[in-house]
């Protein structure tokens, strides 16, 4: 199976791995998101059951199994009072599963599309407002002294230093080619400021990560592999971040002010560093 050199909505031909076909139990199999590492994520089927498959070659790097438990840890932490809309919400995982060839995980769909959709591109006022209020909830909602998961600065900074050799040639995002490479962008992660505020972090708060309604209300957080405590601003800086790749200019703020929380320029510039010397 070839692997894309891209990451984003791939074409409708898009390879399908044989264990997601028998997944699919022969409803319609649409490629919804392909990486650069070979990685997929399909829909199968459409309406309220369908469901979703994500897959992962062996060695490409997501752990999927982490991330089921991390989904099934978070689903089952958020109590809703009947009547009442949930602060949180997340996939509810249906089938786990790996082989020689890779990995895949199969979820239930949540009823709501991509904050970086056709129609919320071109409303980003109502999309930045909605990945900023929903994270905030998010960080409300789950307790920190019951997570198992943990996401620190000093975790990953640990990490990114162990794989240094692997990735000691890849090219930094434009906002820090002025460090020279990455010898020195790890340099400076290791001096890690203080801590904000501890909260069970999503982890990966790129706009995509978040769904909404047709009418614009929050439908869920999707992509929760690297679920863990953490600084909010781990979180905040790169969905702050995420506005200017997908909406363009202006929105960092309106984000910001959507979560309740000034900018922090000496947390937001670390965090999108560690973020750049991760995996």
């Amino acid at each position: 199976m070839s692997v894309p050199s891209f990451s984003g909505v791939p074409p409708r031909d898009h390879p399908v791995p044989a264990p997601i076909r028998e997944a699919a139990r022969g409803l319609a199999i649409v490629p919804v998101w392909a990486n650069e590492v070979g990685g997929a994520t399909f829909r199968l089927g459409d309406g309220p059951g369908a469901r979703y498959a994500k897959w992962a070659p062996t060695g490409s790097g997501p752990d999927l199994a982490g991330e089921a438990a991390r989904m099934r840890w978070a689903g089952g932490r958020v109590t809703v009072p009947r009547g009442t809309v949930p602060s949180i919400t997340v996939p509810r995982v249906l089938d786990l599963g790996s082989d020689d060839d890779g990995a895949w995980l199969v979820t239930a769909a949540l009823p709501g599309e991509m904050a970086v959709s056709e129609r919320w591109l071109g409303e980003p006022a109502t999309a930045v407002r909605v990945i900023g209020e929903a994270l905030r909830a998010f960080h409300d909602a789950l307790p920190v002294a019951d997570c198992p998961f943990s996401a620190s600065a000093e975790e990953r900074v640990a990490e990114a230093l162990r794989n240094a050799d692997n990735r000691a040639d890849r090219a930094l995002h434009s906002d820090y080619r002025h460090l020279g490479g990455m010898a020195e962008a790890l340099k400076r992660v290791a001096d890690i400021p203080p801590v904000d505020r501890l909260v069970v972090c999503h982890g990966d708060t790129c706009a995509p990560n978040t769904l909404l309604t047709p009418d614009g209300r929050f439908a869920g957080h999707v992509d929760l592999g690297d679920l863990g405590v953490a600084d909010r601003w781990s979180d905040l800086a790169i969905a702050t971040w995420s506005t200017t790749w997908n909406y363009g200019a202006g929105w960092e703020r309106p984000l910001l002010d959507a979560y309740g929380i000034d900018p922090d320029p000496e947390r937001t510039e670390y965090y999108r560093l560690l973020w750049e010397v991760g995996p």
